[in-house]
């Protein structure tokens, strides 16, 4: 009997056939927005180490909101820069903070955008930390103490969901304990629960204006060595209440990102960070590749990966192209 010859080819000639039998879709559904607002702008200002993106003034943070939202995009994650730091990271959890007024005039016009707030003490504190320092040391329990008033003061202006980036041990039962003493039960959390020390931060830090002053992170974020310890953290966050995971950065680490989805049945998300952002922005700029192709295809392997949604500087013009 000759055996028949397998021929996998005949489901990929043609293209209608091959668009039903995909089996991962990317949409504009599966987007959030990563966005600055910093205290005292009267403008606009561009990001040099990434190009499109900009520092907003809070009147412009208003109606880059509106763009985002007319693109069909259904979220936004927001970072606060305040005109002063300091010691304590007042700005942070102060009523009428920078981030603060942002929530308020943006849900304020756009009551059906889903916004996410970045909790974390880099952009507020004079050392650029992500917690309190003594003697040159993170202190991890005031850190979280501080964590969760700034938790509580985004809740009350309005944030619909609540994103602790700073990866202190214990800051995720300490937030869910304030929002819930305070009424606010039905505010989820969605944890940076496993966020490596990584070299793709770097422009990141430039737009935030939070390079750490001395030292690095390496004591707080995760080693990107570490596998197991990702379950580990994972796990951890998901016992002290929060509701959705993330995996930070996306494309180095989608093995972790497989782990968790495979381990876990909860929402999870990834971040494609600045430095993925800057890298195939400037190797684009060179016509050394084709940025809207690249784009679609890693954003595509973090949905194939197992991410329900992806936080992308690329949000808007995935939007636009996914139209087309």
């Amino acid at each position: 009997m000759t055996q028949t010859q397998i021929r996998l080819r005949r489901l990929r000639e043609n293209p209608v056939l091959r668009s039903m039998l995909r089996d991962t879709l990317l949409s504009k559904d599966d987007l959030v927005q990563p966005l600055f607002v910093k205290e005292g702008l009267s403008s606009p200002t561009a990001i040099d180490s990434m190009p499109g993106q900009f520092r907003h003034s809070l009147k412009s943070i208003v109606a880059q909101a509106q763009k985002v939202q007319d693109l069909g995009i259904p979220a936004i994650l927001l970072f606060g820069i305040p005109a002063k730091k300091d010691k304590l990271g007042k700005s942070a959890f102060a009523n009428h903070g920078i981030i603060q007024r942002a929530v308020s005039a943006i849900k304020k016009k756009n009551p059906n955008l889903l916004v996410i707030t970045d909790v974390c003490l880099c952009e507020y504190l004079t050392h650029g930390h992500c917690g309190h320092v003594q003697a040159g040391k993170i202190l991890n329990d005031t850190s979280v103490a501080t964590l969760a008033k700034i938790a509580l003061s985004h809740a009350r202006s309005g944030a619909d969901v609540i994103a602790p980036s700073d990866m202190m041990d214990g800051r995720i039962a300490a937030i869910r304990k304030i929002l819930d003493a305070n009424h606010f039960e039905s505010t989820p959390i969605l944890s940076y629960a496993v966020k490596y020390a990584s070299a793709f931060y770097s422009p990141f830090r430039e737009a935030a204006e939070s390079a750490p002053g001395f030292g690095d992170r390496q004591s707080y974020q995760m080693n990107p060595a570490n596998r197991r310890e990702a379950l580990r953290e994972a796990q951890t966050d998901l016992a002290e209440g929060a509701d959705i995971l993330m995996v930070k950065p996306a494309l180095s680490y989608l093995d972790i990102l497989r782990d968790v989805r495979e381990r876990f049945h909860c929402p999870l998300a990834a971040y494609s960070v600045s430095g993925e952002y800057s890298m195939i922005k400037a190797a684009a700029a060179r016509g050394w590749i084709d940025e809207k192709k690249i784009v679609l295809e890693t954003h595509l392997s973090m949905k194939r990966a197992g991410a329900n949604f992806i936080l992308t500087y690329w949000a808007q013009d995935l939007a636009r192209w996914l139209k087309s």
